[in-house]
């Protein structure tokens, strides 16, 4: 599996599958078969379209399409995404509102490194933008990324987040959405005894996996079964001829997609069905429900071998952030060392990725944390991606993520905050 003509073959099989759909769209959309009155050409036109469609998007990377945010003055402003920190495997972007003035509330929202774009927090960032200053963590495609760049790994993925948080300053709030929330809690514990001024104000952790084994899924029983040499074996792959990053070695990202989609696989085939029958009878559109979902799952980026290895070894396998024994360059990092940032987890009662239990264990290790700097909140029945960015997540995290925010912003930020509020009633 080591071999670029294994990666290179996986891609020919994409390109086979989107040249198919292509094809049998092009033929069967012919006005001559209009006349014939076999629902066929209609149904083979249509799975053509949406197979095109669907392999097409597998490497291709979803835009933000956040144009423009309502200010508190009723007016829409533009947003601009600035790069604020450029580095080889992942940018620090900021959604920059024009016209507005700097919002009390900084926000650093860590996206997951877990073979999907940043992008797919984009509701996550449209629902914060007109209430916070909002920057995210914009991780890069291993395979674009040259063999010359060195590695990756989860030390040095902690070593982005610490740099990030110093560039942002302490009056930061840090929001972790799922896989890198037990490093988010890693990265702020090294600060917290390396930097101390430069720790956030708070930290969020939602639905991420501080420890594994507090409430097993089939993502953790796949974590503790495997041995390393297998997923060494079968799993990694080198990156092939096409991308900058040839001869990388990476966890592909449709192989990934191919484990997400065999999860729930029945689910998944009915969906395209369904969407294949509306094609056929033109109730479809270009940004239907069908397509503004399956355009950002489809979507997925190669991870680097080392990352991904030593994610399943050390958190999943060896639970070592659970165990309060993880180290960065040497460096014991002791969670107990934060004393200063409150920490609120947050997560779904019927999450089957990171199951309940798995993201409150973050509290259990903050022995120098006070308690009234401590909060969690369990959402009846909400699911994983409903926490971070579906209905459970507006109407119900969102409030109280923001109220566990302001009752732990500076006291120069509650003033502008409370500047802004004048600001808008003098208007």
């Amino acid at each position: 599996m080591k071999y670029m003509a294994t990666y290179d073959l996986m891609e020919s099989i994409r390109v086979t599958n989107e040249w198919l759909g292509s094809t049998a769209k092009a033929v069967c959309s012919y006005p001559a078969f209009g006349l014939s009155m076999n629902p066929m050409i209609q149904m083979t036109a249509a799975w053509g379209e949406v197979t095109e469609r669907s392999f097409a998007r597998m490497v291709a990377k979803p835009d933000w399409n956040i144009h423009s945010v309502v200010g508190t003055d009723g007016r829409d402003h533009l947003v601009d995404v600035i790069t604020s920190v450029k580095k080889p495997f992942g940018d620090l972007i900021h959604f920059e509102v024009q016209g507005r003035t700097q919002m009390p509330r900084k926000v650093l929202l860590v996206a997951p490194m877990s073979g999907h774009y940043a992008t797919l927090l984009r509701s996550t960032v449209v629902s914060l933008l007109p209430d916070c200053e909002v920057y995210t963590t914009d991780w890069h495609n291993a395979r674009d990324i040259p063999v010359s760049e060195g590695k990756f790994d989860i030390e040095d993925y902690v070593l982005y987040l610490v740099e990030f948080m110093k560039y942002l300053g302490p009056d930061t709030h840090v929001i972790a959405v799922c896989q890198p929330a037990p490093l988010a809690l890693a990265a702020t514990a090294y600060l917290a005894e390396d930097d101390p001024a430069a720790q956030p104000n708070s930290l969020t952790l939602i639905g991420g996996p501080i420890d594994p084994g507090a409430a097993p899924t089939e993502v953790t029983d796949f974590g503790r079964t495997v041995t390393m040499g297998q997923l060494e074996q079968h799993v990694v792959q080198r990156v092939g001829f096409k991308y900058a990053g040839a001869g990388r070695m990476v966890y592909p990202g449709l192989q990934q997609l191919a484990s997400f989609i065999a999860m729930n696989s029945e689910t998944h085939a009915t969906a395209f069905f369904d969407q294949i029958v509306r094609v056929a009878r033109g109730e479809s559109g270009e940004h239907d429900r069908h397509n503004r979902f399956y355009d950002e799952y489809l979507a997925v980026m190669d991870m680097t071998a080392e990352f991904y290895l030593s994610t399943v070894e050390r958190n999943f396998k060896n639970r070592e952030i659970a165990r309060d024994i993880f180290e960065v360059e040497g460096k014991r990092v002791h969670i107990g060392a934060i004393t200063d940032v409150a920490v609120m987890t947050v997560e779904g009662a019927n999450d089957d990725i990171s199951a309940p239990g798995q993201c409150v264990a973050a509290l259990n290790l903050l022995t120098g944390l006070e308690d009234s700097k401590k909060a969690s909140h369990l959402e009846p029945g909400a699911g994983h991606y409903g926490i971070f960015a579906g209905k459970s997540w507006r109407n119900n995290i969102r409030p109280l993520v923001l109220e566990f925010i302001d009752n732990n912003m500076t006291h120069d930020r509650r003033k502008m905050k409370f500047a802004n509020i004048k600001s808008l009633h003098a208007r």
